[in-house]
């Protein structure tokens, strides 16, 4: 039975998106010629939406549409056109924030649920420039500067209390998005679930483990309860290294489709469990071992950069525009006043880090034993060595997820995956 959609909706194909982008004047303009001469490609490579790259003499564009489903199913999932528009919204206020860290939106389309923003070139999936071995320098810094002005600035620490309570509302409708992470991350992994899959069978006892380990399903329940309940920031709500396009020099986040009102470490933690994840799969992409160490001493400095960059920026916004209604400046006037904040801050991004930490194992544990898997671990070819990485992984997210508080600082989580 074909999904109902709205009236003027239609999934584009080459001739539909060609006639599409003509009749706006600023985007035929910015294409050039003459629509006939245009290249139009279709590049998706995610799990839910058409992503097309049309090319014309003049220029190019990049335009995401949504489908009434979750791509990587098919019909059988059905799935809100409007996260379109959540993407949109949410990458607009996101860019208010740190200006050119995200692709510039061109167009948006409510009939259609399309964006059109610009095509970043030569920029690749970070991911996949990772499985290549590539440094990225100044990613740390670029990242952490997105991370920490948007989560601040979105968050009671800056903004009043009614411009909050307003934005929340705005993005309380993307509950569909935030289910499917409900589930993906929070819950399926730890039960018997048809969406699961696993190396099999070299995992199926690490699987087993995972779904029988009561402690561990009390920790991530309890890390649940933080993701459904606590509305401190617009997250990005999908934060890992498949949503960064990156080149040495420049780095931008895209795809902030499941973005929502939810708690900071939640981003934090999502890209850092990638970040480790990646570090795990590394032995099994070597061709000879050993070859990638210093890809993986890379690797685990990054982590520490994510980590340490985020919380002094973090810091230093509070500290320096700290104008929302929590935290009231009046309280902390004068030297004693200046003291008790700093005391504030470091309870606050202490419990921010442990809680980064459990986030970060459920995503490498998700991401292992849940429906969608990392190219990381995918790409590795012989099962057996992609289960001893993959197994590496989950030994490091159940500690991280039980025992986040043992861990003093981000340079002990990198010592342990260090081993």
């Amino acid at each position: 039975m074909a999904i109902e959609t709205p009236e003027g909706y239609a999934a584009f194909d080459e001739a539909s998106l060609i006639e599409h982008l003509a009749g706006d004047a600023v985007l035929r303009g910015r294409l050039g010629g003459a629509p006939a001469s245009w290249k139009v490609s279709e590049v998706g490579d995610g799990n839910l939406n058409l992503v097309f790259i049309v090319e014309g003499p003049s220029g190019d564009v990049c335009v995401k549409q949504a489908l009434p489903y979750v791509r990587l199913v098919g019909e059988g999932w059905p799935l809100p056109l409007e996260r379109a528009f959540f993407e949109y919204r949410a990458t607009t206020l996101h860019s208010e924030h740190v200006p050119g860290r995200m692709p510039e939106i061109l167009h948006y389309d409510p009939r259609l649920y399309a964006i059109v923003m610009e095509r970043l070139s030569p920029h690749v999936i970070m991911r996949r420039g990772m499985i290549d071995g590539i440094v990225y320098e100044k990613f740390a810094d670029h990242v952490t500067d997105y991370l920490a002005a948007t989560l601040f600035h979105t968050s009671d620490l800056f903004m009043k209390a009614a411009d909050k309570k307003a934005a929340v509302a705005t993005f309380c409708g993307n509950t569909e998005l935030c289910k499917i992470t409900e589930d993906l991350i929070f819950t399926d992994p730890y039960v018997i679930s048809s969406n699961n899959r696993w190396t099999s069978p070299q995992l199926d006892e690490d699987a087993r483990a995972v779904r029988e380990d009561t402690e561990l399903k009390r920790a991530v329940a309890r890390l649940k309860h933080q993701f459904l309940c606590k509305s401190e920031a617009l997250l990005h709500g999908d934060m890992h290294t498949g949503s960064i396009m990156i080149t040495p020099d420049d780095t931008r986040i895209i795809d902030p489709e499941f973005a929502f009102f939810g708690p900071i470490a939640f981003d934090v933690g999502k890209l850092i469990g990638n970040l480790l994840l990646a570090f795990f799969s590394q032995s099994g992409h070597e061709k000879v071992a050993g070859e990638r160490d210093d890809y993986r001493a890379w690797i685990l400095r990054t982590v520490e950069e994510v980590w340490n960059g985020f919380e002094r920026k973090f810091v230093a916004l509070w500290t320096s525009r700290g104008e929302g209604d929590a935290w009231p400046a009046a309280f902390f006037e004068g030297e004693d006043g200046r003291r008790s904040l700093e005391l504030a801050q470091r309870a606050f991004m202490r419990a921010l880090f442990e809680d980064a930490l459990g986030f970060a194992g459920c995503s490498m544990i998700r991401r292992t034993l849940g429906l969608a898997h990392n190219i990381d671990m995918e790409w590795i070819e012989d099962p057996d060595r992609r289960a001893a990485c993959e197994r590496q992984n989950l030994a490091m997210a159940k500690e991280l997820i039980k025992q986040a508080a043992g861990f003093a600082d981000i340079a002990a989580v990198t010592a342990r995956a260090r081993g």
